[in-house]
């Protein structure tokens, strides 16, 4: 359902003036807005000693641990925002997408994705009716639109893996939880 709340999105948004729901800069915000209220509780409920769980049986060989995912989501946030920003990321971001090795607790992690996602609001901040087509060189040639989309779809491409590893572990991810039943109206 999130996927394809974001694509309506994307696709209204991009119509551009067409439609007076707010600005672009706002809607592609909320989105991002969405993966911070989901996967902060996330990782939050997962205990820190199993930052290092990964898969085993099967075929996950290989894949990243529970904290290397939460690393990956913050490196891509900040890379991503970097290019929007046409600076570079204000943090040590590591040499590839996997984030800095030296982060390893579950302190250090969230730290980390908490800068990010803060990165993340100040670069979309910037996106609007003008430059939403204006091309960036963000893992290939994108549009600044794009790239605003790829924050979230990306983020909760990894944060999907994340809730397969906490339930593995006993942890039902906080956004699964069910919600209080509203006040009644009179």
């Amino acid at each position: 359902m999130r996927i394809l709340t974001s694509l309506c999105t994307i696709v209204l948004a991009s119509c551009g003036s067409v439609f007076a729901a707010g600005p672009l800069a706002d809607v592609f915000d909320g989105q991002l807005k969405s993966v911070e209220n989901d996967l902060i509780p996330l990782m939050e409920a997962m205990p820190a000693e199993r930052y290092v769980f990964a898969p085993t049986s099967g075929e996950f060989k290989g894949v990243r641990t529970f904290g290397a995912q939460a690393k990956h989501i913050a490196t891509v946030i900040y890379q991503v925002s970097a290019v929007m920003r046409a600076e570079k990321a204000p943090v040590d971001i590591g040499a590839n997408d996997d984030g800095p090795a030296a982060l390893k607790t579950k302190a250090e992690i969230m730290n980390y994705v908490k800068g990010s996602l803060a990165y993340g609001h100040k670069a979309l901040a910037g996106l609007n009716e003008k430059n939403q087509m204006d091309s960036l060189n963000v893992f290939g040639s994108m549009s600044r639109i794009g790239a605003a989309s790829m924050l979230a779809w990306h983020s909760f491409d990894h944060y999907g893996q994340m809730v397969i590893y906490a339930r593995m572990n006993g942890v039902v991810p906080p956004a699964s939880l069910p919600r209080p039943a509203a006040p009644s109206k009179k």
